[in-house]
């Protein structure tokens, strides 16, 4: 048996898992990450709610737990790429970073600190090892599979890495929390933004970052609305244009965005072609073996996911550096520059690159 420190954020993922670990025979600890500071309007911790959870299942389930900051750590490293990355007018995926850089990186180094073998958490994913390593594997709950935002770690981190809930549904796991009386059996997924969670989206990102509002334009250039700010705005939304009713009557989608005059460009009907394209390309490639799964310029057939719970689309890659051209074998709807593409095999996750 290992000793295991599990990341326990409240919820009930997060809390089978280390009663899987202790059920098991491992020496568990549990660990709550509080890495976003903010007070309520009473000058209460907003993380001190889910911190009280994780109080309340640890004594349940007979394992100590400690908190630990990494709040510099995570604006550093996470929440100014995730800044930088709206300022540029893309959309970008925080909590993919965010388990690169803190989950499976401060914390991971932290656990060891501490004599951990292991490190778990409540994500929907498998790891096992083959004869090339360590692999990610998707979750038996595909409703539910997460490895999408872990596709950025490295075999280091895979290695160091359980998640015992993997091989459970979201059913069965609140099952097995209302079996052992576990407080949070029934409490809500949590949702939003890596560790800020959510919240009126427009109203936060306006704290940081100044608006510029602008005209909201068609693809020939006619001006149909105000736009509040690029930053706000993502291909394929059709919620909060505020145009509804105009043109020939049929929804507006964002299809563009035209960050040198400022534009928000706009189109008619969920079956636009702007919507849609047979091709991508990505950058930033990370490849989970720690090594590409196919020579350069040589094409390679797989699967494709552009966003999480989407399913698998079939896909040729062809890699060039650290760049992939991605060819889909169907076009694909509002494929969003600043977003991941994962690859698969399979049930094997590859890799993935940051779409451009």
């Amino acid at each position: 048996m290992a000793r295991v420190i599990v990341g326990m954020s409240g919820g009930v993922d997060s809390s089978v898992a280390a009663l899987l670990l202790k059920r098991a025979g491992h020496d568990v600890t549990g660990i709550f990450m509080n890495n976003w500071e903010e007070k309520d309007a009473f000058g209460v911790c907003t993380s001190e709610p889910d911190w009280a959870d994780v109080r309340a299942v640890c004594d349940l389930i007979g394992i100590p737990c400690y908190s630990v900051n990494f709040a510099r750590e995570y604006r550093e490293r996470v929440f100014s790429h995730f800044l930088e990355e709206y300022r540029k007018g893309r959309t970008p995926n925080p909590d993919v970073l965010c388990n690169r850089e803190i989950k499976f990186g401060v914390f991971l180094s932290f656990a060891e600190k501490l004599g951990a073998e292991k490190v778990a958490t409540g994500h929907f994913a498998k790891v096992d090892r083959s004869g090339q390593g360590w692999q990610l594997r998707r979750a038996k709950d595909e409703n539910k599979d997460q490895t999408y935002f872990l596709y950025m770690l490295g075999q280091r981190a895979l290695s160091k890495a359980m998640f015992p809930v993997g091989d459970l549904t979201k059913g069965e796991i609140r099952q097995i929390a209302r079996d052992a009386g576990i407080p949070v059996s029934e409490k809500k997924d949590s949702t939003g933004v890596c560790f800020i969670g959510e919240r009126n989206f427009k109203k936060f990102l306006s704290g940081y970052l100044p608006a510029q509002p602008g005209d909201m334009v068609t693809v020939d250039g006619r001006i149909v609305g105000r736009h509040d700010g690029l930053m706000y705005y993502t291909l394929g939304q059709r919620r909060g244009l505020g145009i509804g009713g105009s043109g020939d009557g049929r929804r507006w989608f964002v299809v563009a965005k035209d960050l040198e005059r400022n534009r928000l460009v706009v189109d008619q009907g969920e079956d636009s072609p702007l919507l849609y394209t047979s091709r991508a390309d990505g950058g930033e490639c990370t490849w989970l073996a720690g090594f590409p799964p196919v020579e350069e310029d040589r094409p390679l057939r797989c699967q494709v996911q552009l966003r999480h719970r989407q399913p698998l689309q079939d896909c040729s890659i062809i890699l060039r550096g650290d760049r992939v051209q991605i060819d889909f074998d169907r076009p694909q709807r509002a494929v969003t520059p600043g977003q991941s593409a994962v690859f698969y095999d399979g049930e094997v996750c590859l890799g993935g690159a940051i779409v451009d």
